[in-house]
């Protein structure tokens, strides 16, 4: 594998921590990132191991070689990977785009830079070289994809497997530089898919302990290493032109042209090496990607969409808390942003400012919920604060707040999370907020034009001719509830072979956090559950099984039943990388109100008792394949017309490549309800996107998300369309040399057809290019 040697005099210093078995080296010298590790230094680096077998199985040995070998230079730290493969032809590795490569082989590591058991940065590379990285928050249990760094890396596949190196440049970290010793968590992962996914290790990982951060050594080292001033200047160039046209009927106007020059810049600067400065200018907050198609179809609830946008996903994760306080996709036109987060001794904060020219408020209520979209300024804030006072306990605040000239939403919040033992976990959130909301809130829900509509609906409101009131009106109108208290309480007991679990969630009728998405208030809920988990071996067919069952009970503020609901699902993982999972719900639950002027329940809804079998099956056949599907049947409440149906539920996906560059993913939603004996809706959903993947920086891709919805309209208690097709189309070109010096062109467009319309007829569509540079200093 050292193919060439370099000259013993040409070596660097020997190791500082020479006699610390798990000290990690320091020579000044850099090595070519070229994926060949042969350079002499990496004789010099530290060896570590990758031969644990650490998922789906416990502790057991690799059936494959796998070698880190890792130093630092006070600058950056070099890791390269060995990873020997009986059957290179057997590797899975395909071109694709930043961090869409997880389901091929991998190796990688993950880092806890603060030794706290926290937070860790996690890198991976396939084979060819494609970079997968994100960050995984142990409060909130989750894995942040949507973060990028910028580090370089290289694989190779050769005839006894491959071999990756990597630069990780310390300005992307954050950690302590003032301690002269550095101590950091690390572990290094190999992924190994084949008919198994195999995790691999370099450390032992018990199962029974739900923290895998915490599990991690410690290494020691880093004296020289420092973040610099770590300033990045990123200035960008979006252009376009976009056209819209107004369609009122069957009248179709001429379209309306919209050209655009938007020059930006945005600032990172480590102020010190605990504390970073966020800042932006002037930004490109556009949607580059299209969203996932998503079917609103017999749902009163708000749909959800991640956010995308670089500015607010940088250190996303010191904002986290057990409830979703922040979404910061709620902002959705500011002209300016600032940021600043920072972590020391156990100390974590964070917050933003940013203002908006668009104001968008989800109005939540306890039957559904919708979202109020005004053409105003506004400005926004948010603030958090957490103490790390050991491994076992946290403790920490969220403050928020939105305002514009005649509305605002101010909410506080503190919570805590504590592990007596590493099978035990505590948590609890307690959440107060003020609002007020102006006129302007009633004109768009009630879709009137002027005026005010202070006065209960009982006594009319003559201002708004035509209003029908609805949940979130009458949210509106009740201003004796516009402030409110909201608590979680959770405990969770994890052993092994089995869990059990149970919660307490209450949101008063007040409570609002509307720089978060909880979009459901007016009720509380109580879940108790269970887990039991069953482990294979080599002599089994299958490597993991669990049956989970749950019940759980909400009512709203005034005790009035909401639902009740018990469920039961048993999941098997087996050969070719599949699992199949399948259960049962059955629910006792609350139709929609029969006088909407009435927040009450009782005596003014009907209850419904639903019944759902539900099954998925996915799994991975063969290198650069996955398909699933996901089907649920039983009767479910149709909620345009208050009433019990049958509904039939079916979701197929497929992602395929053709060769190392083509890759396809196909996803199709379909969804059927009846009721009185006749057909309700048909709705259809079919999202595909096909990408050439030219290398690991550039490709060409085409989306196309097509929407097809058919009523009966005899079956409906209010008029409503017969037919409602959409089609939104994007093609886009992107070049990315690392995740902020970018060049994106594209073109997409929208259109839609209604009973008034006799084909799909496009209302707008939009070109555009953009370009940023990243300067780092």
């Amino acid at each position: 594998m050292f193919k060439s040697l370099l000259p013993a005099l040409c070596l660097v210093a020997l190791p500082v921590f020479a006699n610390n078995t798990n000290a990690i080296p320091y020579f000044p010298d850099k090595v070519e990132i070229d994926g060949k590790l042969d350079e002499a230094i990496w004789k010099q680096a530290k060896r570590i191991e990758i031969n644990n077998i650490s998922w789906p199985y416990e502790n057991q040995p690799s059936p494959v070689s796998t070698y880190a070998y890792i130093y630092e230079n006070g600058e950056s730290l070099f890791i390269g990977f060995e990873a020997a493969d009986p059957n290179p032809d057997a590797i899975r590795a395909f071109y694709r785009d930043r961090d869409q490569g997880w389901n091929d082989d991998l190796v990688g590591f993950k880092i806890d830079t603060y030794n706290s058991g926290r937070i860790a940065y996690q890198f991976f590379i396939n084979p060819l070289g494609v970079q997968q990285d994100s960050i995984e928050n142990e409060l909130s249990k989750s894995e942040s994809g949507a973060w990028n760094g910028i580090w370089d890396s290289v694989g190779r596949i050769h005839e006894k497997g491959y071999t990756v190196e990597v630069e990780l440049p310390f300005r992307v970290l954050n950690f302590d530089d003032s301690a002269a010793l550095k101590t950091m968590a690390m572990e290094f992962v190999r992924f190994y898919p084949r008919n198994e996914r195999l995790r691999l290790s370099s450390m032992q990982l018990e199962h029974a302990n739900t923290c895998w951060i915490c599990q991690m050594p410690a290494y020691t080292g880093f004296e020289r290493a420092k973040q610099g001033n770590n300033i990045a200047l990123i200035p960008s160039l979006v252009v376009g032109k976009t056209q819209t046209r107004d369609i009122d009927g069957s009248q179709v106007a001429d379209w309306q042209d919209d050209q655009f020059t938007e020059p930006g810049l945005d600032l990172k600067w480590a102020i010190t090496p605990d504390v970073t400065l966020n800042a932006t200018l002037n930004p490109d907050f556009s949607q580059v990607e299209a969203d996932n198609g998503q079917l609103n179809v017999n749902n009163s609830f708000s749909l959800f969409f991640d956010e995308r946008r670089s500015f607010f996903l940088e250190n996303e994760d010191y904002f986290s808390s057990q409830l979703n306080l922040i979404h910061t996709r709620n902002i959705a036109a500011p002209d300016y942003g600032v940021k600043v987060t920072g972590s020391k001794q156990g100390h974590t904060f964070a917050g933003f400012i940013a203002n908006d020219s668009h104001l968008n408020v989800l109005m939540p209520g306890n039957l559904g919920s919708d979202v109020v979209s005004l053409e105003e300024d506004s400005d926004n804030m948010a603030l958090r604060y957490r103490y790390d006072f050991d491994d076992t306990l946290s403790l920490g605040s969220t403050a928020t707040l939105r305002q514009s000239a005649q509305y605002h939403n101010q909410v506080f919040s503190i919570d805590g999370k504590y592990k007596p033992t590493e099978n035990d976990t505590f948590t609890a959130q307690l959440i107060h907020s003020d609002s007020e909301y102006s006129d302007a809130f009633l004109t768009e829900l009630c879709g009137g034009d002027d005026g005010d509509c202070a006065m209960p609906p009982t006594t009319g409101c003559q201002r708004f001719e035509g209003c029908d009131y609805n949940e979130s009106v009458l949210r509106v109108l009740d201003s004796d509830n516009h402030s409110g208290l909201g608590y979680l309480a959770s405990y969770e007991h994890y052993e092994k072979h089995w869990s059990a679990f149970t919660n307490y969630k209450a949101f008063e009728r007040g409570l609002r956090t509307d720089l978060g998405f909880i979009e459901q208030i007016d009720f509380n809920k109580f879940v108790f559950g269970g887990e039991y988990r069953w482990y294979g071996d080599e002599t089994t067919w299958w490597n993991r099984a669990k049956w989970y069952a749950d019940w759980d009970i909400s009512h709203n503020q005034a005790g009035e039943l909401l639902e009740k609901e018990v469920e039961t699902s048993f999941m098997i993982e087996g050969p070719l990388q599949s699992a199949l999972e399948f259960g049962i719900d059955s629910r006792k639950r609350t139709g929609l109100r029969e006088n909407e002027a009435i927040l009450a329940l009782d005596g003014n809804t009907n209850r419904f008792t639903e019944n759902d079998v539900w099954a998925y099956l996915e799994f991975k056949p063969i290198a650069g394949v996955f398909a699933a599907i996901d089907m649920s049947v039983g009767n479910k409440v149709d909620l345009a017309n208050n009433r019990i149906g049958d509904h039939l539920f079916i979701k197929p996906i497929i992602n395929f490549n053709v060769g190392k560059h083509f890759e396809v993913k196909l996803r199709h939603m379909y969804q059927s309800l009846k009721a009185a004996g006749a057909d309700v809706y048909t709705a259809n959903l079919t999202d595909v996107r096909f990408t050439y993947q030219f290398d690991i920086h550039s490709y060409v891709r085409l989306a196309v998300i097509y929407t097809d919805i058919e009523r009966n309209q005899a079956n409906y208690i209010k008029s409503v369309d017969a037919k409602y097709k959409a089609l939104t189309t994007q093609l886009l070109y992107s070049y990315k040399l690392n995740p902020q010096t970018v060049f994106f062109a594209g073109f997409g467009d929208n259109g839609f057809e209604d009973d008034n319309l006799s084909r799909i007829t496009k209302d707008s569509r939009t070109a555009f290019a953009k370009f940023s540079y990243a300067w780092l200093l």
